[in-house]
């Protein structure tokens, strides 16, 4: 699985860690990806977004149907 958001196409960045002592090491930010089930045109879709994405309603999320009791 790709670490890229399917709407923006956000996907990890590299940067370093300094320590204390100003070692320096690579590292990667990484994303914070969600598999969401969404509505595309219509139909339901599980597809992998970014908090803010879903934060900024980019993202229609389905809704399953729930059953009612008629009594």
């Amino acid at each position: 699985m790709a670490k890229v958001c399917e709407i923006c196409g956000k996907k990890p960045s590299s940067g370093n860690n300094v320590s204390h002592a100003h070692n320096i090491t690579k590292r990667r930010f990484v994303p914070n990806l969600q598999k969401v089930r969404a509505l595309v045109h219509g139909t339901p879709k599980r597809m992998t977004v970014c908090t803010s994405c879903i934060k900024a309603g980019k993202v229609i999320k389905n809704t399953r149907a729930r059953k009612t009791a008629t009594a």
